[in-house]
């Protein structure tokens, strides 16, 4: 392979920024997880969107979270179909290797994914519908969510949908027989949240999500 390229210097300087004060000041810690392995007890699976932060949100440290990024947060159904599936993956792993005590979906406000699935759904952006869309296939999860706003007045639907993303993402794992096994058996219980970026409110999923409650 001969077109990688070196690390900007401007990563560089904050990565041993980092080494000299957070990891120095908390060495023992990050050996301690190198050699005894993670115990997180939460999943989080939130938006790939650089605006969403969610260790700084919860203060979390290293070894906490065990953290799952896609465009739009969002889960597929069960389909043990023998093809590569990252995010069941991710899921697989958290639930029943690190047996996680909480499986955490985070949506967000001005979600690209959210806003593209809506014009897709509507119409107005064909190039998604294409097959070789990568976007538009992984939006098409979201279609069902769609269906559910599509006849709200216009200017509500894509905070709606921004819920419904998240409401998909939580009906979805219920497919997957460990993730129900886990929330029956009391084992792991599921959350969903959607943060608001410009206010920093978290709007938490209640009732089935038929209310959404400020935290």
């Amino acid at each position: 392979m001969h077109n990688l390229s070196p690390l900007p210097q401007y990563l560089i300087k904050r990565y041993h920024g980092w080494k000299a004060t957070s990891y120095n000041e908390n060495a023992a810690w990050f050996r301690r997880l190198a050699t005894e392995g993670q115990r997180p007890r939460a999943m989080v699976i939130s938006c790939c969107d650089s605006r969403v932060h969610v260790t700084s949100i919860f203060g979390a440290d290293s070894g906490e979270f065990f953290i799952h990024r896609n465009i739009a947060n969002l889960v597929p159904a069960y389909a043990p179909d023998g093809l590569q599936h990252g995010t069941s993956a991710a899921v697989e792993y958290a639930v029943a290797a690190l047996k996680v005590a909480h499986l955490i979906v985070v949506g967000h406000t001005n979600c690209g994914g959210v806003q593209g699935c809506h014009a897709m759904c509507s119409g107005a952006a064909p190039e998604l519908e294409e097959k070789t869309s990568f976007v538009g296939r992984w939006m098409d999860i979201l279609r069902p969510g769609y269906d559910r706003v599509k006849d709200l007045p216009a200017e509500n639907q894509v905070s709606a949908l921004e819920r419904e993303a998240v409401l998909v993402s939580l009906e979805n794992l219920l497919t997957f027989p460990f993730v129900r096994s886990a929330v029956e058996a009391g084992e792991m219980s599921l959350h969903g949240l959607v943060h608001d970026i410009s206010q920093g409110t978290l709007l938490q999923a209640e009732d089935g999500g038929r209310r959404w409650v400020s935290i």
